[in-house]
């Protein structure tokens, strides 16, 4: 079997994973352990998101003809990606908290609903919060007036009762 056979499913596994990504994030890992990138492989997982290192010429191959193209560019050194289809910024979110513990470890780049995000722009997306924490804060701003006027209409009543 010839090497070009043997790296096509590599690729073909690459571009199913960027297919329909909501959000594509590269990763310099280098300098991490393996019990944090142990922990960082798990809590990707239960969120989710798809964590892999793969050859940058695979990925290279992979990303041509994607909106993930821009990325080819930083394929230099030990790269990884993680690729989220549901949300947008879990990848991002993750990855910047465990930059915290590992210094040497970074965001290069990602493409996110499309568009590309230089590192600046992928560590300003992990300060997002997620949908769910978002939704609930509207929630809460909508709830607080009815809850104020709940309150207030009660102590009215308790008022006029005694």
């Amino acid at each position: 079997m010839a090497k070009v056979e043997l790296k096509k499913p590599v690729v073909e596994e690459i571009s199913e994973h960027i297919k329909d990504a909501e959000s594509v994030v590269l990763i310099h890992y280098s300098g991490i352990t393996v019990e944090a990138d142990t922990a960082l492989r798990k809590e990707l997982r239960e969120a989710g998101i798809v964590y892999k290192v793969y050859k940058n010429t695979m990925m290279n191959f992979a990303f041509q003809g994607t909106p993930c193209e821009p990325l080819t560019k930083h394929l230099e050194g030990p790269n990884a990606i993680a690729i989220s289809k549901t949300d947008a910024t879990a990848p991002a979110r993750i990855i910047a908290k465990y930059m915290k513990t590992v210094p040497t470890m970074k965001m290069i780049a990602g493409v996110v609903e499309g568009g590309y995000y230089d590192e600046a722009g992928v560590t300003a997306l992990a300060a997002i919060p997620s949908r769910e924490e978002l939704l609930g804060r509207l929630f809460g701003s909508m709830q607080s007036p009815i809850a104020n006027l709940a309150r207030v209409l009660n102590q009215i009543a308790e008022a006029k009762a005694e």
